[in-house]
């Protein structure tokens, strides 16, 4: 891979004849009076020339959804890759803003990465892949005779509220037990919950000993426990 990215004889609106040489892997700031013409060279030349290569570079059905970009006025650009720019808007009034959220990168950053990323889990470094019901039940099967399991199924995950209404739905379809916060309570005791605070409710779903014979009873409620 090229270490640079070059352009060559660039005359774009105000540059003429303007030839760079920007190393890759580095941020590199682009600076000068108003009308020098920066802009021309990082999104009109630069960016402009990575796009559409890249919309080139796709099937005609997905170019047809993305328009045609006229390649910009330049003598040569090499080392280019495809590119991301984000768009110059004025500043949030909210203080938790961020680059990302203000152009909005940040939601298309997190379907990338959703989707090429390995995740791990933060406690145990473990990889986290997704299990049917079956895998599930071979998993907790694998665990001692004897083990205690409880089968959860949460319902409300770190939200203000009393939630009242939903615990009680839940109470009339027969579920006699219920963990709020890290807590097992029965149903219908006179437990409390902080409105003020983020509270995790979860169902009780199941709670056995582990058997031999465990299985098509694990299954059903695993089953049962993913529907909520």
């Amino acid at each position: 891979m090229k270490k640079f990215i070059e352009v060559h004889k660039a005359n774009v609106h105000n540059l003429k004849n303007v030839s760079v040489k920007i190393p890759r892997d580095k941020l590199t700031v682009i600076t000068g009076p108003s009308g020098s013409g920066k802009s021309s060279l990082a999104f009109d030349t630069i960016y402009a020339e990575g796009q559409r290569r890249y919309i080139e570079s796709l099937s005609s059905y997905a170019r047809q959804f993305l328009g045609q970009i006229d390649p910009p006025e330049v003598e040569s650009i090499t080392g280019l890759s495809p590119a991301i720019a984000i768009d110059q808007k004025t500043k949030s009034t909210n203080p938790r803003s961020t680059v990302g959220t203000i152009t909005e990168v940040y939601d298309y950053m997190r379907v990338l990465f959703a989707k090429v990323s390995t995740p791990h889990s933060p406690i145990s470094g473990e990889k986290l892949q997704a299990l049917n019901k079956q895998e599930i039940v071979d998993e907790i099967m694998e665990k001692p005779v004897k083990s205690k399991i409880f089968i959860l199924a949460p319902i409300i995950r770190d939200q203000k509220g009393e939630h009242k209404e939903l615990i009680a739905k839940y109470q009339s379809m027969g579920f006699s037990r219920i963990r709020i916060n890290g807590d097992i309570h029965m149903i219908d005791d006179d437990y409390k919950i902080a409105k003020t605070k983020r509270n995790t409710i979860e169902i009780v779903v199941d709670r056995l000993v582990l058997k031999n014979d465990s299985e098509s009873r694990l299954f059903d409620s695993i089953e049962q426990a993913l529907k909520f």
